[in-house]
């Protein structure tokens, strides 16, 4: 991918994650709204989040355009989607988050953005799981594979673009394992702000009031999400995660890296590269490569009968 491809594909990711992020925090701004423009502001954002999660993945996906990436895509997507169909039930685990932290940071923010879109669309086909909540789960959890993609490097790398020392190789899983921890707790509150208002009922501490300041709704939502998911679900999440990249990092990491390799020296086609001596009187011809099993050149220089 050409720089200037790199730099479209960052400002598309930029410009429909800022979009988003207003989707996802619509109760916040709703009171800075005209009053008789309120009621449309939740179908606006219910509206904005699918379609640009169609947008983002059909524009960025035309830049896949190696069958090794998009084959790469679709495998680890299907792992995913059974891994999260599997953790189905069982409250606040979430171990594809571990498969997305770790190919974000082997393949780059895009991959990881795309892998996390794909990864709960197929689950939740698969699952029939689908519902207004899944475009919003498609975003976040893209935002944990490209969020990993971003990660800062650790120094050297080897051949394979891992680490170079084992030092770095740990530090690379404690930066991973910490970043697992933080995308875990950030997950479960960008997903409980665009329900809030709908969740709770009026008159509590911790309901969403249409015409309070955005500092009161903060408040209140922080003290929601307190109680209902990060002292429960998001910290289970967070364990899990830690967990799922200390134990199969290091190997998972290793597996990723081999992966995106170009085949090996010994295995491409040998070119054959004539090899040209001078004769006496100015002359030249071309010699068969004496190379190992390099393929016979026929002579192309003049006739020994040929007259000087």
């Amino acid at each position: 991918m050409s720089r200037t491809q790199g730099r479209w594909t960052a400002g598309i990711l930029v410009a429909g994650s800022i979009l988003a992020a207003a989707g996802f925090a619509w109760p916040l701004f709703v009171a800075a709204v005209p009053r008789d423009a309120q009621a449309a502001v939740p179908i606006v954002a219910f509206a904005l989040v699918p379609a640009l999660v169609v947008a983002l993945a059909v524009t960025l996906d035309r830049e896949m355009y190696t069958a090794k990436t998009v084959a790469l895509l679709g495998v680890l997507s299907a792992v995913g989607a059974a891994v999260r169909i599997a953790g189905t039930g069982v409250g606040g685990v979430e171990a594809v988050f571990v498969l997305l932290v770790l190919a974000g940071r082997v393949y780059g923010a895009r991959f990881g953005f795309l892998l996390g879109l794909l990864t709960i669309a197929v689950s939740s086909m698969l699952w029939g799981g689908f519902g207004p909540w899944t475009p919003f789960q498609m975003f976040a959890c893209g935002w944990v594979g490209a969020g990993a993609g971003l990660l800062p490097g650790l120094g050297r790398l080897g051949t394979r673009g891992e680490p170079a020392s084992r030092l770095a190789a740990r530090l690379e899983i404690a930066l991973l394992a910490g970043y697992g921890i933080a995308a875990s707790y950030l997950f479960g509150l960008v997903m409980n702000l665009w329900f809030w208002p709908f969740a709770v009922g009026s008159g509590t501490g911790i309901s969403y009031a249409a015409d309070a300041s955005p500092g009161d709704n903060v408040a209140s939502f922080a003290l929601y999400t307190l109680v209902t998911s990060t002292l429960t679900w998001d910290t289970v999440r967070a364990v899990t995660t830690t967990l799922g990249i200390v134990l199969v990092g290091p190997a998972a990491l290793s597996a990723l890296r081999r992966a995106r390799l170009p085949r090996p020296a010994a295995a491409r086609r040998r070119n054959v590269r004539p090899r040209s001596t001078s004769l006496r009187g100015g002359e030249t011809r071309t010699r068969p490569s004496t190379a190992q099993g390099a393929a016979a050149v026929p002579q192309t220089g003049p006739h020994p009968s040929a007259p000087a």
